[in-house]
């Protein structure tokens, strides 16, 4: 996360927060200095036990909401500094317009600053792999997972 010019005034250290797929899960800590960088993979997993279809498969993906926020270990819960929301088919599945990286495709967002923030928004650069793969239930029916 590079956000240029930008000191914060709390030194606690901060973390980047993922809620995908109905999943949640955190990044390990990192000092307060920008620019952030968290060289985690992060995976979620899940199986949609009635769909059959693709079309279908993307229709669920669209209604759901992926959320990432920017968050600062500020007793006594904590302050999310900056949060970026998207519908998880655009957010796992984005425009071809990626930049090519040495790990893969690479993209870049900003986040929304929150009233904790000052300065500009701070770019988030990251890259996703998804997998969607068939599997059979126990009555035969096949679903995506």
């Amino acid at each position: 996360i590079t956000c240029p010019g930008v000191l914060l005034k709390d030194k606690q250290e901060l973390y980047l927060s993922v809620f995908v797929l109905g999943q949640y899960r955190k990044t390990q800590c990192v000092p307060a200095v920008f620019p952030l960088s968290f060289q985690e993979k992060l995976l979620f997993e899940k199986a949609f036990a009635d769909v059959v279809d693709p079309g279908d498969l993307v229709k669920l993906l669209e209604f759901d909401t992926a959320v990432l926020e920017l968050i600062q270990l500020v007793p006594p819960v904590g302050k999310v500094l900056a949060t970026y929301e998207e519908n998880t088919r655009d957010f796992l599945f984005p425009d071809p317009k990626l930049t090519h990286g040495h790990r893969g495709f690479e993209r870049e967002i900003l986040m929304k600053r929150s009233l904790f923030f000052t300065g500009i928004a701070p770019k988030l650069r990251f890259s996703t792999i998804s997998l969607i793969t068939d599997s059979l239930l126990s009555s035969g029916r096949s679903h995506i997972q």
